[in-house]
């Protein structure tokens, strides 16, 4: 016999916040980063409280992504660095990535998105597009990561680039969307904001494309 499938509501949570009690919070590390431990406990689905439980969790800045895209040459920027993280990776800890940076106080979105692609990269960005927010590790990380489509002309982008005072040492790359798209396949892009944005630059390159080529045609019309 078929099991019944109870319907559920996903767009309201049925848990909130209002639903942990954080019983002790300390921190056991700061420095760039924070570690704290916490003992909490929450409500269950099936009713009454879990038992106090203790939690570790790396304590950061939120994050601005920014997949930089030339629709009149089909091209994206790609940026290659060495990362801490991936030390022990077994085929190099330099990672091709897109552009990002963490949020300062007082600093919009689209602010730290323009920034961080200038000082990365030296590209001066377009038109902004919100791709989507999400938690990369939120069983362990509180960090939340916005990702945008940031609209670039390639010609001239090139080079080595970053902030000294932040140890960047940053290689730029010009590469077409079919070598990104086989990147990908390979598993030489293989982080979370590179996975999200080229699936959805999949999806939105033609009418990015297409969009660029009626701007384009206007802005020569109201030359002539």
């Amino acid at each position: 016999m078929a099991s019944s499938v109870e319907k559920v509501s996903l767009n309201t949570p049925l848990l909130s916040l209002d639903d942990v009690e954080l019983l002790k919070r300390e921190t056991l590390y700061e420095g760039f980063f924070r570690l704290e431990k916490m003992e909490l406990r929450h409500r269950l689905f099936e009713g009454g409280w879990s038992k106090p439980m203790h939690r570790e969790v790396h304590s950061r800045h939120d994050a601005v992504g920014v997949l930089l895209y030339d629709p009149a040459r089909d091209a994206l920027v790609l940026v290659e660095q060495f990362r801490a993280g991936a030390v022990n990776d077994p085929v190099s800890p330099w990672k091709l990535e897109f552009v990002a940076g963490l949020i300062d106080k007082d600093e919009s979105l689209e602010d730290v998105a323009r920034r961080e692609s200038l000082e990365e990269a030296g590209c001066k960005v377009g038109p902004l597009t919100l791709i989507h927010t999400y938690y990369p590790s939120p069983g362990a990380c509180n960090e939340r990561v916005t990702l945008f489509c940031g609209l670039v002309d390639t010609q001239g982008v090139s080079g080595i680039h970053g902030l000294d005072e932040e140890h960047e040492d940053i290689r730029v790359h010009v590469v077409s969307f079919p070598t990104a798209w086989e990147l990908l396949a390979q598993g030489r892009l293989d982080n979370a904001m590179c996975l999200i944005g080229l699936h959805w630059l999949n999806g939105q390159r033609a009418s990015l494309r297409a969009l660029s080529q009626r701007a384009l045609t206007s802005s020569e019309n109201h030359e002539e």
